[in-house]
């Protein structure tokens, strides 16, 4: 139950022409503190509600546990989480034998646009495609949790 995964900004949205899947997101916490975070989200027509851990050193990995919920449960809980909620748009993107999950924000997050990959050790390589950039993987503004606090909109350019 230990996640390792990256994450980067996007500089095009080439991706789009890639994407095998989209679907709407939303979410919010019921806790966002480091130490644990609890979420609720609703991806598509399902719920779903994720605990997560506080991360290692570096960032890259920490323990995650999900289990899908029923969406009329996901719709009430997301009523209880705290102020601030995340909307988005995930694309899939398979490269080599990997998928990228690639966020498109809406809301008070308009205008970002990251990539998340999941390894299996946090040595393991992988083919990076041209629309990836700058990997922000050690930085916490561009965690969920930090964006439901302090949006990317009010965030210095």
């Amino acid at each position: 139950m230990i996640e390792i995964e990256r994450k980067f900004l996007v500089k095009s949205d080439q991706f789009k022409k890639e994407a095998f899947t989209q679907n709407k997101i939303a979410q919010g916490y019921l806790s966002s503190l480091p130490e644990r975070t609890v979420r609720i989200r609703i991806k598509g027509e399902r719920g779903f509600i994720t605990i997560k851990g506080i991360g290692r050193q570096g960032g890259m990995s920490r323990f995650e546990w999900e289990n899908e919920i029923p969406i009329v449960e996901a719709q009430e809980l997301l009523k209880l989480c705290e102020k601030g909620k995340i909307e988005k748009t995930r694309f899939e993107i398979k490269l080599g034998n990997h998928v990228f999950e690639v966020d498109e924000f809406y809301g008070e997050n308009e205008g970002l646009i990251m990539a998340e990959i999941e390894l299996n050790s946090e040595t393991e390589t992988f083919e990076k495609p041209d629309w990836l950039g700058k990997e922000v993987t050690n930085d916490e503004r561009y965690y969920n949790a930090y964006l439901s606090k302090k949006p990317f909109k009010d965030w210095e350019k």
